[in-house]
């Protein structure tokens, strides 16, 4: 069916050892997103480390820390360390600057605190004086450094460091500044916690799969290992003041804990809370009675409790006054789109004049780790408070606006208003699109516990029509399952949630649509009950159609040729007979943590054997994460000529009636030369011959390229946009008997909105003379390419299930190497 070409004006509307190498260790050679902070050995992208190891920003308290006399309390808030008088609950700001300061530890007599200092990009342990917050010494290697801690005597700061690869414990003599490694594990060591006798040490270890409590003997090295799990995300040790009980927060088949645990039978341990949401940082009260905690609120916020060891109930603990040690004042903003619109959900990111970010009362905050921001969503009217001065905001919805940014002088003592305007180049629905991400989780092992109801604002903010958080499993947890079946029905904006199935050795698959849950989750090398079960990815792929739903294969290629020589062990071992056979629906094309151009040209070499595989949009981002990328970072547009329906959007999707993006809007149509123009687009017929085509182009931030793609091959190469606006592409192009043709654009600096690491979008391909015609050399080529990956990919399963029986998957490849045999003749 064709459609009118045009420029539509926008609308703004509201085992493990095995199983983690395969999830976090795989190298991409050019993966889209890697790190911001220095590299960790062994981690192909930092989003797990990052987000599990690294502190967290919050409005509350944060890393509650007794002082040896019980009368004060040190934590973080806002970026900064506060001393809490318990007696008065007046907490004064102690620190102040541009950077965030988190975990403080008190020295013995109470004179200094050390603390992480986070710039954004590195993290380093500075002590200060703990009265007036001067710096007394930093210890700044150019790695990740960590949770600093004084000996019982106060002459050695212990501390965590990644100097030599992975983070290691360390100990520094104050004394003199010697320094000398305490752990050589690969995998991460850190939180150290010295016993009062001063010669031992409890710490937190992260290494083969395993999260581990351990104790060490500081003079011979020997260890006894006090707690094993797998994916203790936010587990924190804290050892008590005579050194014979561990509090430590640790998670259930659902749920979190916090336990008492004799050091000398640790197999006994006590429960403190049970169930109880997620209790962080346990510290204790210097005479024992009590542990203190931080605790998520259900607005995105932290709170503060304080439970006798003894047992009951947890008390909360809130400054009843803040003192922030100069003046300050209240900054209101309004949001609105231009042109006396009214208020408009955004993202944005307030700076102080140091800039230092600021953060409303209420709402979780979020970093950015492409563009190193700290933001948070506005319903359209939001209150901060910080130092008076100058502060500088910025603000976005979605894609759909450039980032719009203003400073003003916030008054002290008083509110100060400002009306930030953002200026729309596009909207969805004014051409007849809706757009989705489809790949994201609401819950996965971050500090923050977020209710369905939270994506809400996200999703209005960013502009999203659909949005599909799936739910997933922390390696033997099946998480929220609770939360199945919701927003499945009704029409836009929708929320609708989804499933990830995760064989990891074959690929991991998002099931979109389905009426019920997959069984199993999880299967293959590395799953103790599992680990020979020989299904492949078809049996979800064939449950989800069977069920009016579609499967994706998600994440799929981390570099950028994935058939270069030595590449295709890239490709998802299951992915080639899945999409060769025909059971597979979509591919997700963009995603921040896999390369577009390389997804690309895997997904090329499947539409030339004459299979209109879809492509479809996901961040993967964790959205209870501090250090997380927004929802609809990654997206994909789909065309529904009015329809607003879950049903019909899935059809469209499934159809291949769409774009994905990761910034730019980018609608391609085409047209046989001469005469009036009956413009075809995604998924829709054009004949073979002169063909007009025209891409209307619109993009927040520059971009470097605009090409038409024939059949997999780049025929034309365009500029694109020197910075944020719209711009109207024509040319002509001579398409081949069969096969198909489309457009992309990308290439440039990834800026606000975009958090991908660069600017990219594709249309999915219009078919030439029928739906999944092929041209001659491109089949047989791309049959070629694809019986080499594939041989691979056999060989790596039959290594990985080495010692099973596995027929089913020997007779998928079989038949998949029968197939591309015949379509390479």
């Amino acid at each position: 069916m064709g459609r009118a070409g045009g420029i539509w004006t926008a609308r703004m509307a509201g085992v493990a050892g095995v199983v983690l190498a395969l999830v976090l260790l795989a190298s991409p050679t050019e993966a889209q997103w890697t790190n911001r902070y220095p590299k960790v050995d062994g981690y192909g992208h930092h989003v797990y480390l990052e987000g599990y190891e690294l502190p967290t920003l919050s409005t509350g308290v944060m890393d509650p820390a007794p002082s040896p006399d019980g009368r004060r309390l040190a934590f973080s808030s806002r970026g900064w360390i506060w001393v809490l008088e318990l007696e008065s609950g007046v907490a004064r700001r102690l620190t102040r600057g541009a950077d965030m300061d988190f975990r403080p530890r008190w020295s013995p007599d109470g004179s200094r605190i050390a603390l992480v200092r986070d710039t954004g990009a590195e993290t380093s342990v500075v002590v200060v004086g703990a009265t007036d917050g001067r710096v007394l010494r930093t210890l700044d290697s150019p790695a990740i450094d960590l949770d600093p801690v004084f000996s019982p005597d106060g002459s050695t700061l212990y501390y965590s460091s990644a100097r030599e690869g992975t983070p290691d414990l360390w100990a520094m003599d104050l004394s003199n500044g010697a320094e000398r490694r305490l752990t050589e594990e690969r995998g991460v060591q850190r939180l150290p916690q010295p016993h009062p006798d001063g010669e031992h040490l409890l710490y937190l270890s992260k290494a083969g799969g395993r999260d581990q409590v351990r104790m060490r003997n500081l003079a011979t090295g020997e260890e006894q290992l006090l707690l094993e799990s797998s994916i203790a995300s936010q587990a924190a040790p804290a050892l008590s003041p005579d050194g014979r009980t561990v509090a430590v927060n640790w998670p259930t088949a659902d749920a979190w804990e916090l336990r008492l645990m004799d050091v000398s039978v640790p197999t006994l341990p006590v429960l403190l809370t049970r169930g109880e949401g997620l209790p962080l940082a346990p510290g204790w009260s210097p005479d024992g009675a009590s542990v203190y905690f931080s605790h998520s609120t259900p607005e995105g916020s932290m709170a503060l409790y304080r439970i006798p060891s003894a047992g009951g109930r947890p008390e909360p603990v809130e400054p009843a006054v803040w003192e922030w040690g100069e003046p300050t004042g209240r900054l209101r903003i309004r949001t609105t789109a231009s042109g006396g619109g009214g208020a408009v959900a955004a993202r944005l990111n307030v700076l102080d004049g140091q800039g230092h970010p600021a953060l409303p009362e209420q709402g979780q905050p979020r970093f950015d780790g492409e563009n190193g921001v700290v933001f948070f969503y506005t319903p359209g009217v939001v209150e901060v408070e910080l130092p008076a001065g100058p502060a500088t905001v910025t603000g976005v919805h979605g894609f759909a606006t450039p980032a719009a940014r203003r400073t003003v002088e916030v008054a002290p003592g008083g509110v100060t208003e400002l009306v930030l305007e953002m200026e729309p180049l596009w909207a969805a629905g004014e051409g007849g699109w809706m757009n989705g991400e489809h790949h994201f989780h609401l819950n996965y092992g971050g500090p923050f516990l977020n209710a369905p109801s939270t994506l809400d604002l996200q999703v209005e903010a960013e502009g999203l029509d659909a949005a599909t958080p799936l739910v997933a499993n922390l390696h033997n947890r099946f998480l929220e399952q609770e939360f199945w079946g919701r927003g499945m029905s009704g029409r836009a904006p929708f929320v609708a949630f989804g499933q990830e199935v995760r064989s990891h050795f074959l690929g991991h698959i998002a099931l979109m649509g389905t009426r019920d849950l997959f069984w199993p989750w999880v299967w293959g090398p590395g799953y103790q009950v599992y680990a020979g079960d020989d299904r492949p990815n078809a049996e979800p792929l064939e449950f989800a159609r069977a069920q009016g739903g579609m499967g994706t294969y998600v994440h799929p290629v981390s570099g950028r040729n994935p058939f270069a020589e030595g590449s295709q062990g890239m490709i998802p071992v299951g992915f080639i007979p899945d999409a060769v056979l025909g059971t597979l629906d979509a591919i997700e094309l963009v995603c921040l943590w896999t390369d577009d151009l390389g997804t690309a040209e895997l997904w090329y070499r499947i539409l030339n054997l004459g299979i209109p595989l879809a492509a479809n949009a996901g961040s993967d981002v964790m959205t209870n994460f501090y250090r997380t990328m927004a929802v609809g970072s990654t997206r994909v547009f789909v065309q529904m000529e009015g329809a607003t329906d879950w049903g019909t959007y899935l059809d469209r999707l499934r159809e291949g009636r769409s774009f994905t993006s990761t910034g730019p809007y980018l609608d391609a149509t085409f047209a046989m030369a001469g005469g009036e123009p009956d413009w075809q687009g995604p998924g829709e017929v054009i004949a073979p011959g002169e063909v007009r085509w025209r891409i209307d182009l619109r993009s927040p931030v520059a971009v470097d390229h605009v090409e038409i793609v024939v059949n997999g091959e780049v025929v034309e190469r365009l500029p694109g946009l020197a910075g944020p606006g719209a711009r109207v592409l024509e040319g002509t192009v001579r398409l081949p008997a069969g096969g198909w043709v489309a457009a992309r654009a990308h290439g440039g600096r990834p800026a606000w909105p975009v958090m991908a690491q660069y600017p990219f979008a594709h249309s999915s391909p219009t078919w030439i003379g029928e739906r999944g015609s092929t041209d001659p050399g491109a089949l047989r080529r791309s049959a070629g390419e694809l019986l080499e990956a594939l041989r691979l990919a056999e060989n790596r399963v039959r290594i990985g299930y080495q010692g099973y029986e596995i027929p089913r998957l020997e007779a998928r490849y079989a038949q998949a190497r029968a197939r591309l045999e015949a379509l390479a003749r």
